[in-house]
């Protein structure tokens, strides 16, 4: 299905869910990485963000006050997607992931409460990845390398395994 914004993105609710900085193969097994260097991706992603991302995650990435506690239904208030939040604590592929997907399916937990609608059929992929390569492009320095390492965590997970040629290595895989 293609949405009116082709090659865009659409804003994403990060969560406090710190388990997931580390890396695993995702749910789909399809690595994504972001594109937070592509001057075209970036511009792409401000303009979905601010159209459709704004109103709960702030016009500067600030997110909602008190982003941390529960609302009475449950659910947690949009998190900041600068510096002061937890995004840049994600590999690319999670944010990615949590998009598409919703935090409930990510976490395996489908009474998750979550007001983070689920992009999957409404958004292409270019257009998630456009939106989340602009939040990462505006991450400082050290976050942003902070960030790359657990990508390269990550990256490692998709890579095929060494066939062990020990018979000891194989008796114990």
């Amino acid at each position: 299905m293609q949405h009116k914004y082709v090659n865009v993105a659409i804003g994403i609710s990060a969560l406090t869910l710190s388990a997931f900085a580390w890396a695993s193969t995702g749910t789909d097994d399809v690595l994504i990485q972001l594109q937070a260097d592509d001057l075209k991706v970036v511009q792409a992603g401000e303009v979905i963000y601010q159209a459709e991302c704004a109103a709960c995650h702030g016009e500067q990435l600030e997110g909602q006050p008190d982003w941390r506690k529960r609302t009475v239904d449950g659910s947690l208030p949009a998190p900041p997607h600068d510096a002061t939040g937890h995004t840049w604590h994600h590999a690319d592929d999670l944010l990615f992931e949590i998009t598409k997907y919703g935090a409930a399916v990510i976490i395996g937990d489908l009474d998750y409460r979550s007001l983070m609608p689920v992009y999957e059929g409404i958004l292409s992929d270019d257009d998630i990845v456009a939106v989340l390569s602009f939040i990462k492009s505006t991450w400082p320095d050290e976050e942003r390398q902070w960030q790359e390492e657990i990508n390269g965590s990550q990256t490692e997970s998709f890579l095929p395994k060494k066939e062990s040629s020990n018979a000891l290595e194989k008796l114990f895989k």
